[in-house]
């Protein structure tokens, strides 16, 4: 379940700007100092896109609607790091207190990085959250607003998807204790639940079926259950010009809650179900 909030950290100011936004430019120095103080408070972590409510993902609109004014609010600027030259309306992230940044990684403006995160050379875009203990592996990407919990291990190539629009979209949320294998893909609003194991090159969309081996009902759309492990998969379906397999997720074995994931056990897990590790 999910829904918009009606209370933020965030100044009111910025809903009566969205509401006048296109009138706004650079040039409104009143408006760029609300929207950068409010895009400030998500660089802190003390402001979010979204938040774990009980069962529910809570959506701070407010936020989503500051990140997208300071693409109005805010001008084109040069910058340089090294020999790397950017031209580009959001500045790269300064605040690393207690963050390991490996060379190469990236971190816009606007996401933030609790201490004890390890960021591989990979990208973490504006409005993101990501908890303490958490690695973002080689070449993944943290997309915008994403929210993801506390030691979590996005693999190599993981992609997981960002939302600024439209208005009322659930970001992506990762929560504690999630493992998600290489070039997993993990978008659309979905979720993964506590301490699930993905298998490498999963793909879950919000609209994509998660169905349990055991039973082969459907569970659930765009949601991985809690301790449990999964990998993509596909399921036959009759259309006029014959049988097609479209793509699902299946849930091949419940963990123990609070189980750790112990790479050998999980693999053995894999290769009962003749399935790649």
């Amino acid at each position: 379940m999910s829904h918009v909030s009606t209370s933020s950290p965030l100044s009111p100011v910025v809903d009566e700007l969205w509401e006048r936004r296109a009138e706004l430019s650079p040039a409104d120095v009143d408006a760029r100092n609300v929207v950068v103080g409010a895009v400030d408070l998500l660089d802190k972590g003390e402001a979010r896109a979204a938040r774990l409510a009980g069962d529910d993902v809570v959506v701070d609109e407010r936020a989503r609607r500051a990140i997208l004014l300071s693409f109005t609010v805010l001008g084109m600027a040069r910058s340089q790091v090294g020999d790397f030259q950017h031209h580009d309306r959001h500045p790269l992230k300064s605040s690393f207190d207690g963050v390991r940044v490996v060379p190469g990684a990236i971190a816009r403006w606007g996401s933030y990085l609790a201490p004890g995160v390890v960021l591989m050379p990979s990208f973490t875009n504006i409005g993101a959250y990501v908890d303490a203990g958490t690695m973002v592996d080689t070449w993944a990407t943290v997309g915008s607003c994403a929210q993801i919990g506390r030691n979590v291990h996005l693999s190599g190539g993981v992609g997981i998807g960002g939302v600024l629009e439209p208005p009322g979209a659930v970001p992506v949320v990762v929560e504690d204790g999630v493992l998600i294998g290489s070039r997993a893909m993990i978008v659309e609003g979905a979720r993964v639940g506590q301490g699930a194991v993905v298998g490498a090159g999963t793909i879950l969309s919000g609209s994509i079926p998660v169905i349990d081996v055991r039973t082969g009902e459907e569970i659930a759309r765009g949601r991985i259950p809690a301790w449990c492990v999964a990998v993509g998969g596909t399921r036959q379906k009759e259309f006029p010009g014959g049988t097609f397999g479209l793509p699902c997720v299946l849930v091949l074995q419940y963990l123990e809650p609070g189980q750790r994931h112990d790479k050998a056990a999980l693999n053995e897990v894999l290769r009962e179900h003749g399935v790649n590790t």
